[in-house]
């Protein structure tokens, strides 16, 4: 079986857990392998809504082992609500791995996180403000405290000693607050500590012995490409990379056991917190769009802006991931349209037309748009089964976001449904039967 990883193609919250429950069934495993509990999954399974933020997707498949690998960063208390909550729903976590290396997010990471983008006005980022950026820095500088350390708890109180020491300095001397207390985090997180020991596992060699053993895998990214530390809209921006790369460094498999990259997008485009967003509708049809889409943020509840599909940045997606497909989704929420637009390229001040993704775009306020519009469609899509079941105008408007990505479709989706995927020919089942040799 085949090795996948699943991405988002724009800046996150494309339903990527919908992909991964659907493909799930088909491998032995699904990895998370990046972000933190920033992110939010929700998967429908019939009238039942599931909604994760750390725990994978895969979890509603019994037979799955699931894991959260090195390259996440966990909030120890928010996890063991997470997994308490959907135990009492009457999920098995049996099979849950939780990795040694992830390190871990504590009250100083939440308040620091708040602190800086308070300091920030009207610069702000638009994080969370829930500790996942200064944990990974952190984690870069080497004072982080990871999983194995937190759950033996000789370690976790050396680990916890030095780094709340620095923190406090911070605190105290930048902030003018009052220190934390180390006795009052140790015994609530120890707490933490004794309920998540028993998942805790060396999970990069259970990983690896899948991998090679062709048993099947499902990377199951967080965020999305146009969030990616290096590659993404900085400084607007994640702390990690949920760019398919990431896959490889946050599980410590190597690129030559990745078999197939499923991007993931939206028939349209939507974005969280600040930054140049060059199709959004600030209109009736955004808020059409936002209202028929339910366009508000599975974790922190936001409501996303919403504009046109942008093929510039599905471009950039597929160029940067090595995209063996799309997986195109919310296509019923276009339905009652009388015209679709999708952006082609940009075109500059200047009168400079921009068919790639430029290096400093998160400073080039002066973009517009360069649409093709196309024929809406005002019939119900949701219950199609086929491309052929599609409206004649959805057709076409697939085969066009095709033709200008650059990247074939291998699945759409016309409702949040596991029922509700269309298998584009034999695209998805090439992907599945793929496997590259291994050694």
């Amino acid at each position: 079986m085949a090795n996948i990883v699943v991405v988002g193609a724009q800046w996150g919250d494309e339903a990527k857990g919908k992909v991964v429950d659907y493909l799930a069934p088909h491998v032995d495993m699904v990895v998370r392998f990046g972000g933190g509990n920033n992110a939010g999954h929700s998967v429908t399974v019939g009238t039942e809504l599931y909604k994760f933020h750390l725990v994978p997707s895969g979890i509603l498949n019994p037979h799955l082992t699931c894991v959260i690998a090195d390259g996440v960063v966990i909030d120890p208390g928010a996890l063991v609500v997470e997994i308490d909550g959907h135990k009492g729903r009457g999920l098995n976590f049996e099979n849950l791995r939780i990795a040694a290396g992830a390190h871990v997010i504590l009250p100083y990471h939440r308040l620091l996180d708040q602190l800086a983008e308070e300091r920030l006005g009207d610069g702000k980022l638009g994080t969370t403000g829930r500790g996942v950026g200064p944990a990974y820095t952190d984690k870069a500088a080497r004072i982080g405290i990871r999983m194995g350390d937190f759950v033996r708890p000789d370690r976790f109180a050396e680990r916890l000693k030095v780094a709340l020491e620095q923190k406090n300095a911070i605190l105290t001397k930048v902030f003018n607050l009052e220190p934390l207390s180390f006795e009052a985090l140790y015994k609530e997180y120890s707490e933490y500590a004794a309920k998540l020991r028993p998942y805790v596992h060396d999970t990069a060699a259970l990983v690896y012995e899948a991998a090679v053993n062709s048993r099947g895998i499902l990377f199951e990214g967080a965020q999305g490409t146009l969030l990616d530390l290096d590659l993404g809209t900085y400084p607007f921006v994640t702390s990690s990379h949920p760019t398919a790369g990431g896959a490889c460094v946050g599980t410590g498999i190597g690129p030559t056991m990745i078999d197939a990259v499923i991007g993931v997008a939206k028939a349209y485009t939507t974005r969280v917190g600040s930054g140049v967003f060059p199709t959004e509708l600030l209109d009736e049809t955004g808020n059409y769009i936002r209202e028929r889409g339910h366009e508000y943020g599975t974790t922190t509840g936001r409501p996303r802006r919403c504009g046109w599909l942008d093929t510039v940045i599905l471009r950039f997606a597929a160029r940067v991931n090595g995209l063996t497909c799309l997986s195109l989704g919310h296509l019923d929420v276009l339905a009652g349209l009388d015209e679709v637009n999708v952006c082609v390229a940009y075109q500059t001040s200047e009168g400079e037309t921009l068919r790639d993704l430029p290096a400093d775009f998160s400073y080039r306020t002066d973009i517009q748009p360069i649409y093709e519009t196309l024929p809406g469609w005002k019939e119900d899509v949701s219950a199609a089964t086929t491309l052929a079941e599609l409206p004649a105008n959805a057709q076409r408007y697939v085969e066009r976001v095709q033709e200008l990505a650059e990247t074939r479709i291998g699945t759409l989706s016309v409702g949040p449904g596991r029922e509700q995927t269309i298998v584009l020919d034999k695209t998805l089942e090439e992907i599945l039967a793929s496997t590259r040799a291994r050694r």
